[in-house]
């Protein structure tokens, strides 16, 4: 696993529950990076999305030597009995001191607020991306499907599956085993990704059980899947319009405040 060097911040709507990509984080090893990307003028056009209160200015690029506390606030505090076992459902435990490789795997998903985060990947030697992500939709499952979930193995290739006829969600893509069980839903931010991907080459995309968390773990993190794709005709996943800065960072002023 590499570290990733840029997030984005995702919102959602509580009364449409579309979310849509507002920011972009990203870290030089020195310096973090704030900037709203253009996704937030589609927020604010169909949702009146306001300006998060850590960043009230739209067109400034923030920066900081600490992580920023609308990302630091989504990390488990270490000093907790369970932060070992956290880490372990992440599958990333020699990363325990990287706060952006914890954010990434977790998703810093919150109740008390409408954010997440996630990371945008980068090609491996081979050419390949990797996109981790949990299983979302699990509770919305009957208990034959998480018994299923509770038997998958290391490793298990399962498949992607458009649900035209969902009546609450038609844009869903579920995830199901070779013995057509459905055992989550693929998440939002990565659908067009993932369509894209799939109207290119079906072939060029894998999809394993990276981890599966027994009971007692919360159903948000019981089942960690790995999507492996060659990307072809210099595809870049999350390099669309709505995930571009909304200005120019290199033209832009910066603006150092402070993580709080």
């Amino acid at each position: 696993m590499k570290t990733p060097k840029t997030l984005f911040l995702a919102w959602q709507d509580p009364e449409s529950r579309s979310w849509f990509p507002i920011g972009r984080l990203t870290f030089d090893g020195a310096r973090y990076k704030f900037v709203y990307t253009q996704g937030v003028k589609e927020a604010q056009q169909m949702c009146s999305f306001s300006p998060l209160s850590s960043f009230p200015h739209l067109e400034k690029v923030y920066t900081s030597t600490h992580l920023f506390s609308v990302f630091s606030n989504r990390l488990m505090s270490p000093s907790r009995p369970d932060y070992a076992k956290f880490l372990e459902w992440l599958n990333i435990s020699d990363y325990k001191d990287d706060p952006l490789a914890i954010l990434a795997r977790s998703g810093g998903k919150r109740e008390t607020d409408s954010l997440t985060v996630f990371p945008c990947p980068e090609p491996d030697a081979a050419g390949k991306y990797h996109l981790h992500f949990f299983a979302h939709g699990l509770r919305y499952l009957p208990e034959s499907a998480i018994e299923r979930i509770n038997r998958l193995e290391l490793g298990e290739q399962l498949w992607l599956a458009h649900e035209f006829q969902n009546p609450h969600d038609s844009q869903a893509l579920t995830l199901h085993t070779e013995d057509h069980y459905i055992v989550g839903y693929c998440p939002r931010y990565l659908r067009s990704e993932v369509f894209e991907l799939l109207c290119q080459d079906p072939s060029s995309v894998d999809l394993r059980v990276e981890r599966v968390n027994l009971p007692p773990t919360p159903l948000q993190f019981r089942l960690l899947c790995n999507i492996t794709a060659q990307c072809k005709d210099d595809f870049r996943p999350f390099s669309s319009p709505v995930y571009q800065p909304l200005i120019e960072e290199d033209v832009a002023t910066p603006s150092l405040i402070s993580p709080s």
